[in-house]
């Protein structure tokens, strides 16, 4: 599982999606959202500004990334 160390208190979905290189666009992150492969925590979201905290698990097609937040 992959980790993404974010800065901030949370990162919106489809900002994860670019900034982890699983989404190569704005554009694709927000389709591949739309067409419910995005799942947070266990759960299909179709949300892209979804606020993803650190702890929160995303999974796309079979590939998984944990949020953290270290200082």
């Amino acid at each position: 599982m992959e980790e993404i160390n974010i800065s901030t208190e949370f990162i919106k979905l489809d900002a994860l999606l670019k900034f982890s290189a699983l989404a190569g666009t704005g554009g694709e992150a927000k389709n591949m959202i739309g067409e419910g492969l995005v799942s947070v925590n266990g759960e299909v979201c179709t949300m892209r500004g979804k606020k993803c905290f650190p702890g929160d698990i995303i999974t796309v097609q079979g590939q998984k990334i944990r949020v953290i937040h270290e200082n």
